[in-house]
């Protein structure tokens, strides 16, 4: 096992330099750049400019190495990143990358922390139960309702959670007295409201990012975790354990349940990146001044430094899930090994 991690931790940095490496010629290809975008907004919308205007822009191309071939660019990027220094934005007011991230990246760890736990501890059951119960009216249920509810865009969902269960008018407002907000971000401190209250407001403006962030994850995972556990229960030692006597409960949560629990780390190991990335959809429906925010900003703004630093964290994040996805592997089911 320790070989195996070593060869692992080892791959890491080549495979983040290709991953980086491609992510920056697909970048490259979008058509624009930053000194544009700047010269439009300057001109409001008119691109049209002055020699005096041109001139400024080809220098402050130049200053940021934008003049230079890709590979050029691209060399420049990665010295800096040896310095563990992800750049600084190309924009005013030209704040370092990791700072922004930092400041962003947290209300973005909260809301998807929260929805990750929710997704697991309700879809694990759920599943369990639509497997030990099968063709059941209980197994109809959890599979025709996690069936509609994956079907569902959330945008569509936001949007008219939004419109229908916000504000005073709001039935949720008239039977409990509770007003949902529309925007999901409350800045005031513990020291400024209490701890109660500071976390009834939090409950509050983060309750249906949550909603949105959890039915269409925990509707795919419950079916997984049924799948994988009726694939489990034809298995041999299934019959054997129920041979020798042992309950259907011991036989279903014992044995069987842990080695359907595989796929469902291989796929948590999939969602770490997302902790950080979030959703672009659902920061931009409730303006939550997150990851997702910040991407879909950086995107259109063609803020190379900003966007190179949060696809950088993202496919770190996603290498150390995958890594972490292969020792959970072991701690499931002792019978793996990587030797």
């Amino acid at each position: 096992m320790r070989v195996y991690l070593l060869k692992r931790f080892l791959l890491i940095p080549v495979t983040l330099l290709g991953i980086t490496f491609i992510t920056f010629l697909v970048m490259k290809l979008a058509p624009g750049d930053p000194a544009q975008v700047m010269r439009a907004q300057a001109a409001g919308g008119n691109v049209q400019a002055t020699e005096t205007n041109k001139k400024a822009m080809e220098k402050w191309r130049e200053e940021r190495h934008l003049d230079k071939p890709l590979m050029t660019q691209y060399g420049y990027w990665l010295w800096d990143l040896v310095r563990l220094d992800l750049g600084r934005s190309f924009l005013p007011p030209r704040e370092k990358v990791s700072t922004v991230i930092l400041d962003r990246m947290w209300i973005t760890i909260i809301l998807n922390l929260i929805a990750f736990v929710l997704i697991y501890v309700i879809a694990i059951p759920v599943g369990i139960l639509g497997a030990a119960r099968q063709f059941t009216i209980w197994d109809r249920l959890t599979t025709i309702i996690p069936f509609i509810l994956y079907s569902l865009p959330s945008f569509w969902v936001g949007t008219l959670m939004i419109a229908y269960l916000t504000g005073k008018d709001s039935f949720i407002a008239r039977w409990t007295g509770i007003v949902l907000p529309t925007t999901s971000y409350y800045p005031s401190s513990i020291g400024e409201v209490g701890f109660w209250k500071w976390t009834g407001e939090w409950a509050r403006h983060l309750a249906l990012p949550v909603i949105c962030e959890t039915y269409a994850g925990f509707a795919f995972l419950s079916r997984q975790m049924r799948s994988s556990l009726l694939e489990q229960i034809r298995q041999d030692f299934v019959r054997t354990a129920r041979a020798k006597g042992l309950s259907e409960r011991v036989v279903i949560l014992r044995h069987a349940t842990r080695n359907a629990l595989i796929p469902m780390i291989t796929l948590f190991g999939s969602l770490l990146p997302f902790l950080l990335a979030g959703s672009v959809i659902i920061e931009y429906l409730f303006s939550i001044p997150g990851m997702g925010q910040l991407f879909f900003e950086s995107v259109l703004e063609r803020d190379y430094h900003m966007l190179m630093g949060i696809e950088t964290v993202s496919a770190l994040l996603t290498l150390l899930g995958i890594l972490i996805s292969d020792v959970l592997y072991v701690v499931a089911n002792p019978t793996i090994s990587y030797e």
